[in-house]
């Protein structure tokens, strides 16, 4: 294919790219075929021109970006309460007759937290309550008393009112599921079948 008549540009892969287009337009054409561009349809583009830059991603939603919100990790303080309502959320769901499963994972779960805690001072003062008040989790409401207490324990430590535990089931009682759909169901599984 001769240069054509403006002379080559300063790309020096600009007669490759107009050999390769001027090639697939004769491979495109069917040999009973006019050949109008028109009925081309290039599997492959070729293009001397710089890609196009990519959109940017849309703003967040409004609801995301509130003024008084901090881009700031969490403090010490809201990563507690956060876990608490976990565990005695967790605690509130928890069986009335669990498995001897269940009941080992209620001990692992306390026993993984003082371990994996990001508050290391936290982690540690918790596996002292563990030692001196092992797990209890042979029911629901066993479970669920024990958490109230332990917590009641983490709180006098630091200086904080103690809830009645007598009405912790009011405070985090079983979750509002349609057809009992929260409830834990006993499976060795890590993955349950579906």
């Amino acid at each position: 294919m001769p240069p054509p008549a403006w002379g080559w540009g300063s790309n020096p892969l600009e007669p490759v790219v107009h050999t390769v287009a001027a090639f697939s337009r004769r491979l495109l054409i069917a040999p009973d075929a006019a050949p109008d561009e028109a009925r081309l349809r290039p599997l492959l583009s070729l293009s001397l021109s710089p890609p196009p830059t990519p959109p940017s991603p849309p703003p967040p939603p409004p609801e995301v970006l509130k003024k008084d919100s901090k881009a700031a990790p969490l403090t010490k303080e809201e990563v507690g309460r956060a876990t608490w309502m976990l565990l005695h959320t967790i605690a509130a769901q928890f069986p009335d007759e669990p498995t001897r499963q269940q009941r080992r994972d209620a001990r692992e779960l306390m026993a993984i937290i003082s371990r994996l805690y990001p508050c290391k001072e936290c982690a540690e003062h918790f596996k002292e309550v563990l030692k001196a008040n092992p797990v209890q989790a042979g029911s629901q409401a066993e479970f669920s008393q024990w958490l109230c207490y332990v917590h009641n324990v983490v709180n006098r430590s630091l200086g904080k009112p103690i809830f009645p535990c007598q009405r912790v089931n009011a405070r985090w009682g079983k979750l509002d599921c349609p057809e009992r759909s929260c409830d834990l169901e006993g499976s060795n599984d890590i993955i349950p079948n579906r």
